[in-house]
């Protein structure tokens, strides 16, 4: 819709939206909304689809909760220009930071969790599928049994190419030597350890942004009388690496290794990145843990196995509130720290959905919070979208419960 055009200058993006709601019709709507005192204009209608530009592949690292790289396309292109900084303090997967880098924008990253720096990072430097194919055939193939029990999962000679892989890339990190074609490697391994298909090294299992328990798998393979196969998990990882280089330009590799050089990815609490300075920010474009919704650390045990990391530790920094005023605690204290970093006339874009079976809409008490922390909210906007297969997976039913649109609530620092 934007085609990467900024908004005209003295228009806010109240105004473009009330413009485009007006040349829609009756697809798109506007209402005013009342906060104590405070109308909010709310836009609904399909601001962007998979149809008007598909994701860059690049983005296709599974994680679960993930936006899709439209939604902060929709923000970048209108709200910022070549490089501005633009901030995720829940990056996931780094949906929002990628997204910038190819749009040439500066990027800062956060998540308390530290794979989603072993996720994001190396998609800054991509490699040539030659160098990776030449890295793999250094690494031995062979190697003893994991260190925990994986049976379940793997067929004996796949879990032993698991196995020497993680040695070889463990032993690089503690060695420092691990380059990026390694972080690389150790990213799409990351992504490819289990599965619902053969593109997966494991045997058919939940989605991949997940990973059940032991028990839970041993319940799957009985049921469907299945067991681990085979899986050549090197020429996994080329398959992978050429489909999330097959859309990649020049000018956007360019522009990913410009951002990538001066990227900040951090790993903190959200309420506190002191390595963040003041009024720095042009656009903040995220979207926080939804209560209990979601939980980040069964479902990356086995990723953070791999990579050597202590799951239990991470979840112990994780703040997953279970109440709404738990929730909304935290979440004022992140606005507070989003008010301190932001540009003046810079923008925040806090994706929120609706929770509990549709009896919590978290926009509705969003807006106050952003309001306190010192933002004006300019609007919120919602975008209907069509259900995932990951959605229904995860429980969700279209219209029914969870998360059914992308609800966003913009704030603007005066």
């Amino acid at each position: 819709m934007t085609h990467g055009v900024p908004l005209p200058a003295g228009m806010d993006l109240a105004d473009y939206l009330h413009d485009v709601v007006l040349h829609a019709g009756p697809s798109m709507q506007e209402e005013p909304v009342s906060f104590t005192g405070t109308v909010v204009k709310k836009f609904t209608g399909e601001f962007w689809t998979s149809r008007q530009r598909q994701g860059g592949s690049l983005h296709e690292i599974s994680y679960r909760a993930c936006f899709k790289p439209q939604l902060p396309r929709f923000f970048i292109s209108l709200l910022t220009k070549k490089g501005d900084v633009v901030y995720d303090p829940f990056s996931g997967r780094g949906t929002t930071v990628i997204e910038a880098a190819l749009m040439g924008r500066s990027v800062v990253a956060n998540d308390i969790n530290p794979l989603s720096r072993v996720m994001t990072e190396p998609r800054f430097f991509p490699p040539e599928l030659e160098q990776v194919e030449k890295r793999l055939a250094l690494i031995q193939k062979e190697g003893s049994r994991a260190d925990i029990d994986l049976s379940m999962f793997y067929h004996p000679a796949t879990e032993q190419e698991i196995a020497a892989l993680r040695e070889y890339l463990l032993a690089r990190k503690e060695a420092h030597r691990d380059d990026m074609l390694d972080r690389w490697i150790a990213m799409v391994a990351t992504n490819r350890l289990t599965g619902h298909s053969k593109g997966f090294f494991s045997v058919y299992t939940l989605p991949p942004n997940q990973a059940v328990s032991p028990s839970s798998q041993e319940k799957i393979n009985k049921k469907r009388r299945q067991a681990p196969e085979y899986r050549d998990t090197r020429q996994l990882i080329l398959t992978k690496t050429k489909s999330l280089l097959r859309t990649l330009t020049g000018e956007e590799k360019r522009n990913l290794a410009r951002a990538g050089k001066s990227a900040r990815l951090l790993s903190e609490d959200a309420r506190k990145t002191k390595e963040i300075p003041d009024e720095s920010v042009h656009l903040t474009v995220t979207s926080p843990p939804f209560l209990d919704i979601v939980q980040y650390r069964e479902d990356n045990w086995l990723r953070c196995w791999f990579n050597g990391l202590d799951e239990q530790a991470i979840g112990k920094r994780i703040t997953m509130a279970r109440t709404l005023d738990g929730w909304s605690s935290v979440m004022g204290q992140v606005f507070k720290e989003l008010f301190r970093i932001t540009k003046p006339g810079g923008y925040v874009a806090f994706e929120v959905g609706e929770v509990r079976k549709r009896t919590v809409r978290l926009e509705e008490h969003v807006v106050p919070l952003g309001i306190h922390a010192g933002f004006t909210c300019d609007c919120i906007l919602i975008n209907q979208q069509v259900f995932t297969k990951t959605s229904n997976i995860w429980g969700v039913e279209n219209n029914a419960c969870g998360t059914n649109t992308n609800r966003i609530v913009v704030f603007r620092k005066s």
